[in-house]
């Protein structure tokens, strides 16, 4: 009896690795399936997602109400940088140089990433939330009871309304960054304001603010398509809806740091093909 107690105990296991498995491919293929519904209603669907009534509440809880939180975690991204980097470029007497290392850093990479997780704790949390309550409450079913598309009327608005705000928080926290920097590079260790600003414009060109911008836009796409994906399809009770908001959080921030990794890959390599070989580094000129 003992031995073949223990040889079932490897047979249970396969079939709960093979249960797991069989669950993450039906995910998978269920957030597949709502996408390509999503991207359909928002081709053909414009006469009932495009209204003013429903967008731009949106754009006021995704952009407006996000501004104060952007703006302080880029100019402390900003701050930190500088205060982090500054004594080994002062070490090599190369100090100067810091603008162009830290608008680097901000509006290619550290600043585009941020902005993403923050929003997607943010508005991740707060969009599968709201429609966790609207599918527990069941308001999407009587939805569909009056011939409208929950996906249409809720989801489209709410993803596009990532895409389309994102990108300028984005942008708004960049700008906040590169002028922590600068505080605590020229005002508070005493940089050259003139060099900080000539190494800057020297290292930093229109391709780093475009590629830290269209990151944006697919952290925001992923942003709105999961979290409302999470509200959408969340269990019963209010026990599933905090799950739903965790999980998009989570979810979400895999997303990003996964796709940056892909995004600056393709990047990096576009750059030669557009503009030839020879980009500026930060001890260039």
């Amino acid at each position: 009896m003992d031995g073949q107690a223990r040889a079932s105990v490897p047979v249970e296991m396969l079939a709960y690795l093979g249960a797991k498995v069989g669950d993450a491919v039906a995910g998978f293929g269920q957030f597949t399936l709502f996408c390509l519904t999503a991207a359909r209603w928002f081709f053909t669907g414009s006469n009932k997602w495009a209204r003013v009534n429903l967008l731009f509440p949106q754009f006021y809880q995704i952009g407006t109400r996000s501004i104060v939180v952007m703006m302080v975690v880029g100019a402390f991204v900003g701050m930190v940088l500088a205060v982090e980097t500054y004594d080994q470029f002062a070490a090599i007497g190369q100090e100067m140089r810091l603008g162009g290392v830290i608008m680097v850093s901000v509006v290619k990479q550290i600043g585009p990433v941020l902005a993403a997780v923050m929003l997607a704790g943010r508005i991740g949390g707060s969009v599968s939330a709201e429609l966790g309550t609207m599918r527990v409450t069941e308001q999407l079913d009587a939805l569909r009871v009056m011939g409208a598309d929950p996906i249409a009327y809720l989801v489209v608005p709410r993803v596009v309304a990532c895409v389309l705000m994102i990108p300028i928080l984005t942008g708004v926290s960049d700008l906040l960054g590169i002028y922590g920097g600068y505080l605590v590079t020229v005002k508070g260790f005493g940089v050259n304001a003139d060099g900080y600003w000539e190494f800057a414009r020297r290292f930093v060109g229109a391709y780093d603010v475009m590629t830290g911008l269209v990151k944006s836009i697919f952290f925001g796409l992923a942003i709105g398509l999961i979290s409302c994906y999470k509200g959408f399809y969340c269990r019963s009770g209010a026990a599933g809806v905090g799950r739903a908001a965790t999980d998009a959080f989570v979810t979400s921030f895999i997303a990003i740091i996964v796709s940056n990794f892909f995004l600056a890959k393709v990047f990096k390599d576009l750059y030669p093909i557009l503009f030839g070989y020879g980009s500026t580094t930060a001890f260039s000129g």
